[in-house]
């Protein structure tokens, strides 16, 4: 591997460095080696993951408050963060193929500024135009995502920091909510809830500086723009699968609470410890990362997933459905980092990896909007079906790729 060069300082734009020689990885050893890059550019790119998705997990919250205050309609809800997620999914996707990954630093800046406007210009609309807003706001949102996903994808063990990356954005996303929900909103409403994610987001520049300049194409087309391969697709579609099961079923797990009979506070509760045992996953998959295969992983989560969804489907004890709650939380956030190591052994070129994080947010529109297809107004076990068959199918898709990568 060619030696780094010395920092001139943040703001200078260092010479790009080539990718590491092919290696066995300790997680994959058919997979190609990543690139060594420094700890602090690893931080800045999680610092810009994370502005590009914390309002992911605010949107229930302002968009609920937006319909308290008569700027938007109940069903808006849904066509909003539907509208943003795919946005944000799409333009990452598509970036990932037709970007080069040049001026990094500048493109987060601009990026940054142009979702703190989007953020600012939403407290001035609604109805139809806030969702063009929203809509709107996932571009650069998109854009910023592409930066983090595509250092993390980079790197020697890109499992390890999108865990670190998934349990960062449970954790600040945790934090958001509730300092918002108790210091803004009954105070200055939902405009002010946007504005405070604004000032959040705009203080993702800070970590600009710090990121690479480029990215440079090295062994296996590392950092080269372009669609993935064939075997790169099926490992998407395979992501898309497991990803759209997962959420599709934890979205429905307070009609599920209701179908058996347990009480609203059980539901809420079961929600709760599945949002905090998520952190907890998280956790465990950076200690996992680099040290377990992937597939190992996902052989081992599958059947936990599939024992909590029948638990949901079986029990009358509120106490063993917020365990099964909380297992499935734990059992998810632990899966999805190991997407990425999965579609690095399928397509090392690493291009299909460039798309992980796109295929995930489009996982969670689609998951959802799939089961509002099975599920009825009294009868949501279709829901359990549906997930359990989609996870199975991206199960087989990936165990098939793992096989014949090996041979």
């Amino acid at each position: 591997m060619t030696s780094r060069p010395e920092r001139q300082g943040p703001l200078r734009d260092p010479p790009v460095r080539k990718a590491a020689l092919p290696e066995s990885s300790p997680s994959d050893p058919a997979a190609v080696a990543g690139e060594h890059f420094a700890r602090g550019e690893i931080a800045a790119a999680i610092a810009i993951g994370l502005a590009s998705l914390l309002i992911s997990g605010l949107m229930a919250l302002l968009l609920g408050v937006l319909v308290e205050e008569g700027r938007l309609s109940a069903p808006g809800i849904g066509l909003a963060a539907m509208l943003e997620a795919l946005t944000t999914g799409l333009v990452t996707g598509l970036a990932g193929m037709v970007l080069k990954p040049v001026r990094l630093r500048t493109v987060a800046v601009v990026a940054t500024l142009a979702v703190v406007a989007a953020d600012l210009a939403t407290t001035r609309v609604s109805g139809g135009g806030l969702m063009a807003m929203r809509a709107a706001a996932g571009v650069p949102e998109g854009v910023l995502l592409w930066i983090a996903i595509g250092l993390i994808s980079r790197s020697v063990t890109p499992e390890r920091w999108a865990a670190v990356l998934f349990t960062g954005m449970g954790v600040t996303q945790l934090a958001a909510a509730a300092g918002i929900s108790a210091f803004v909103l009954p105070v200055f409403g939902a405009n002010g809830g946007y504005v405070a994610v604004a000032v959040l987001v705009l203080a993702g520049l800070a970590a600009a500086p710090f990121l690479p300049s480029a990215f440079e194409a090295g062994p296996g087309a590392l950092g080269t723009a372009g669609a993935p391969p064939l075997r790169g697709w099926l490992a998407l579609v395979a992501t898309l699968c497991f990803a759209a099961a997962m959420i599709a079923v934890s979205v429905y797990v307070l009609p599920l609470a209701a179908e058996a009979r347990l009480p609203q506070a059980a539901g809420r509760l079961a929600i709760s410890v599945g949002l905090a045992c998520q952190i907890a996953g998280g956790a465990l998959a950076t200690a996992l990362a680099g040290r377990v295969r992937y597939a190992r992983v996902f052989w081992i989560c599958a059947p936990l997933l599939l024992v909590c969804w029948a638990i949901y489907a079986t029990t009358s004890q509120a106490w063993l459905f917020v365990a099964a709650a909380g297992l499935a939380g734990a059992v998810a956030m632990v899966a999805g980092p190991f997407f990425v190591p999965m579609t690095i052994e399928a397509d090392p070129s690493r291009r299909a990896a460039m798309q992980s994080g796109a295929v995930q947010l489009l996982a969670g529109a689609l998951g959802p909007f799939l089961a509002s297809r099975v599920a009825g107004q009294h009868e949501v076990h279709g829901v359990l079906v549906m997930g359990s068959a989609l996870m199975l199918t991206g199960l087989a898709v990936m165990s098939a790729l793992h096989w014949t990568a090996r041979r």
